[in-house]
């Protein structure tokens, strides 16, 4: 039981730095509400499912193809940059009003939520290093309801992390101020920005 409450505290510990999904996220939070962001988080969610079912049946490898990780860079690199160009240019006003939360589909965080993750090249450098040193470390050692037990700590501790974000982003609407909230949405956008320029470092120094 000891061990399971250190890989939900691994979980925690991976999801807490601000990283570019979190910066999406917490976005979310402030222009549309709890919902939204808590609907993005699932979505980057299934994502991590996804690349832990890969890392897990041992296909990895094909991750690591030199072409592949430009493409990835690549892409993480052009979406970073347009979401976070959009939302500085963006004449949207951070509106107090509740109805203003309907004009984007839950549906669509879901799936605005599960595409940035899956573009997102940290993620899949996290999960074939942490993950995949998590598998190695108990190979031949934990049995295979073993380790659905320590996948699914490592899910439940990022869905902490994920779920305390998108109470506090969606909780700030109600207690900032209008003027403050879009300081805050104008940082998390510039953040957004600032890791795809190095993504695209990270494409550009891949190819030589």
């Amino acid at each position: 039981m000891s061990s399971i409450f250190a890989y939900i505290f691994l979980g925690v510990s991976m999801a807490a730095p601000i990283g570019p999904v979190k910066s999406v996220l917490l976005n979310k939070g402030l222009k549309h509400g709890f919902f939204h962001a808590w609907f993005f988080s699932l979505g980057a969610i299934t994502t991590d499912i996804m690349y832990m079912l890969i890392v897990y049946f041992g296909v990895g490898q094909f991750i690591e193809s030199p072409l592949l990780k430009i493409i990835l860079w690549s892409f993480g690199c052009f979406v970073l940059l347009y979401t976070g160009i959009e939302n500085l240019l963006s004449e949207q006003k951070i509106d107090m009003i509740s109805k203003s939360r309907k004009r984007v589909r839950l549906r669509q965080s879901i799936l605005s939520g599960f595409l940035m993750s899956l573009l997102n090249p940290l993620t899949i450098l996290f999960w074939l290093g942490i993950y995949g040193s998590i598998l190695a470390k108990n190979a031949g050692v934990a049995t295979g309801f073993e380790i659905i037990l320590i996948s699914a700590a490592i899910l439940f501790g990022i869905s902490i992390v994920d779920l305390t974000m998108s109470f506090l982003s969606g909780g700030a609407r109600k207690l900032l101020s209008t003027k403050l909230l879009k300081w805050v949405s104008i940082i998390s956008s510039v953040s957004m920005i600032g890791f795809g320029i190095y993504f695209g470092i990270q494409a550009f120094q891949a190819l030589f």
